[in-house]
């Protein structure tokens, strides 16, 4: 007779009140079997793995001991929060994980009550944290605000500023510190198990409060010398000094791996701390599963991939990725000019500065997640000769704008900005979307906007950025990979504010800015097999504009459409502002134009992803049609 198979912990746990039910006992082998169906999981879909198997038993632990979603759990970034997910009412939807329609790669509030903030930019937990923690205390809910940050995130200066800020949120504020990567603390051991324990009890805190309003009491150097002492010996035995300074109980660091360390150590800090608390936990990316322990990344990002042997499965690129063009075209510019050098945001290998830093690893910089901080660090560089290219995705560049503004624009310094990830970015979503650097960049006095329209003129644009010394310049690419057009021998240098005629027509002229020009010079087929004789230009500026080539174009044709990957505000608003300034709309030209539509567009493939934007061939040609049937000359040629 076979054995009876006992029923999966896991499929007894719909929600946190369900896991709450469970014995202490059973909580290793919930863990083990969460992190199997998160690898089975990230295996059909494809998304963030590394991170997410570094957290599992903090998961369980945090949903074991704390309230939610009474208590507000805020995973900072929220590309870990996979284990979250699935023991939050969400397993049956696991395996949608970033595709069309299915869950997204982050946290997000209209998908879930356990998703209170949402979070895909790091470093904004604490901040989130802080509010829910404030709101509750002054209107007596019993709530916390719990925030769960790595190392990573805590190079960014808004975790401190949340920090420096805390002490009014009291007992209601808890700091998860997930060491993840470099421990800044002694390594975890029994000791520092034990210690942490001790610390995080109520009757250490008793004895603590006790000594310190003893200390008051005392002379002044006395209690100065007594409060000193108390720091001391927890930083020396802790490492929390640090924390300390900014209001924070410290208790630490403890292997975050460890069940039985973790819940009573949250249920100390649950029911006994005094102040807002920090608690530093140290775990591994990629615990539990081999090949991503053994990878370099820790399968932080992964496709597609065989649960058995870890095998991705990668389509083969027909092209390079424009990430690698600008790295290597970068690296090659800078064997003979010294002044070039690559700063990016914690992002080396997402931009292709990795590709620098393997020629020239004395002259890149890697600041951490600290977009502020890079680009006024690329203005210093600038200021004092050197030729900085700051690479950081479109999306991250957005949180440095002042910096862009203040002080490197109103300077006019010559930094260089190489902006990845322009455009739509496909499984990431929203959160992720280059879409509104043109618009706010394009508005700034000085700055040269470029775009390019392949990864040849991406080369050039890198090129032409280089010797660019006269104020800042900028050039954005899209992520993925190229289009496959021949790679130039000769670098080109492109004079500034000048575009390019790639196909001649008479009737109808679009204005293309970036990599939609494939999807133009296909709306322009299309349009000739209609008897509309087509032009179609790349503007490759979106700042200086080639206004004598608009201008021209505006005289000889009858429609003009303008054709970007960014929001409203951008290329086409400055075609517009062109035409109105000079009068050529008076004599019944007809301009429209086409971007991204006004909306925080979800995640799915990048190509699924423009065509419900609206700016694929097809879209075009039907915004010609419709501009030509609004003009009684052109209708019946519109409709022929």
């Amino acid at each position: 007779m076979s054995p009876v198979l006992a029923t999966p912990l896991l499929d007894t746990v719909d929600n946190p009140a369900d896991l709450r039910m469970l014995a202490p006992t059973q909580l290793r082998q919930l863990a083990d079997e969460l992190r199997a169906e998160m690898i089975s999981a990230v295996g059909t879909t494809g998304g963030h793995l590394g991170s997410g198997l570094g957290v599992v038993e903090l998961t369980v632990a945090l949903h074991y001991v704390f309230n939610t979603p009474e208590d507000r759990l805020i995973w900072d970034v929220g590309h870990q929060a996979y284990p979250h997910k699935i023991i939050t009412g969400r397993r049956d939807r696991i395996r949608t994980l970033r595709q069309p329609g299915g869950l997204s790669g982050f946290t997000k509030r209209s998908e879930s009550e356990y998703d209170p903030f949402g979070t895909a930019h790091s470093s904004t937990s604490i901040s989130a944290a802080l509010g829910f923690a404030i709101a509750n205390k002054m209107t007596n809910r019993p709530g916390r605000g719990i925030a769960v940050i790595g190392d990573g995130a805590m190079s960014a200066g808004m975790a401190y500023e949340a920090m420096n800020n805390a002490q009014a949120a009291g007992n209601r504020l808890v700091v998860i510190l997930n060491d993840n990567d470099m421990s800044i603390a002694p390594p975890v051991g029994g000791l520092s198990a034990y210690l942490a324990r001790l610390v995080s009890s109520r009757p250490f805190l008793g004895m603590r409060e006790i000594v310190r309003r003893l200390a008051q009491k005392l002379p002044r150097p006395l209690h100065e010398a007594a409060r000193k002492t108390d720091e001391f010996a927890r930083g020396m035995a802790m490492g929390g000094t640090l924390f300390e300074e900014l209001g924070f109980y410290y208790v630490g660091p403890i292997d975050g791996h460890n069940i039985d360390q973790l819940i009573p150590i949250l249920e100390n800090v649950r029911d006994a701390a005094e102040g807002p608390c920090l608690i530093h936990v140290v775990t591994q990316k990629g615990k539990g599963y081999g090949p991503a322990e053994a990878a370099a990344d820790k399968y932080h990002g992964v496709q597609k991939f065989d649960v058995g042997t870890g095998e991705q499965v990668k389509a083969k690129a027909s092209a390079p990725a424009y990430q690698n063009v600008f790295g290597e075209t970068l690296a090659k510019l800078a064997d003979s000019d010294p002044r070039i050098c690559a700063i990016t945001a914690a992002m080396p290998g997402g931009t292709g500065v990795d590709k620098f830093a393997t020629a020239h690893p004395d002259r890149t910089f890697d600041v951490g997640i600290a977009e502020q901080h890079a680009v006024t660090f690329a203005a210093g560089l600038a200021a004092e000769g050197m030729r900085p290219f700051c690479a950081i995705y479109s999306t991250f560049l957005q949180r440095a704008f002042d910096q862009v503004v203040h002080d490197v624009a109103i300077q006019n310094l010559p930094v260089r900005f190489a902006i990845d990830r322009a455009g739509l970015v496909g499984a990431d979503g929203a959160t992720h979307a280059g879409s509104f650097d043109i618009t706010y960049l394009a508005t700034l006095p000085n700055l040269v906007v470029m775009a390019a329209a392949d990864e040849a003129e991406l080369a050039h644009m890198t090129y032409t950025a280089a010797c660019h010394d006269s104020g800042p310049i900028a050039f954005r690419y899209p992520r993925g990979n190229g289009t496959g057009v021949a790679m130039p021998e000769v670098l080109e240098r492109l004079e500034i504010g000048k575009g390019r005629i790639v196909r001649h027509g008479s009737k109808v002229a679009l204005l293309s800015l970036g990599t939609r020009l494939a999807e133009a010079m296909k709306a322009a087929d299309q349009l000739e097999a209609k008897g509309l004789s087509t032009t179609v230009a790349d503007l490759r500026f979106a700042k200086p504009l080639d206004e004598a080539l608009i201008r021209q174009l505006m005289i000889t044709h009858e429609v003009i459409i303008t054709v970007e990957e960014g929001s409203i505000g951008g290329l086409g608003a400055h075609v517009l502002t062109l035409a109105s300034d000079e009068g050529l709309t008076d004599a019944g030209l007809k301009i429209r134009t086409m971007r991204l539509p006004d909306v925080f567009q979800d995640h799915g493939a990048p190509d699924k992803q423009y065509d419900e934007a609206g700016l694929n061939a097809p879209h075009i040609v039907e915004t010609v049609l419709k501009a030509l049937r609004h003009n009684s000359a052109g209708v019946g040629e519109a409709r022929a």
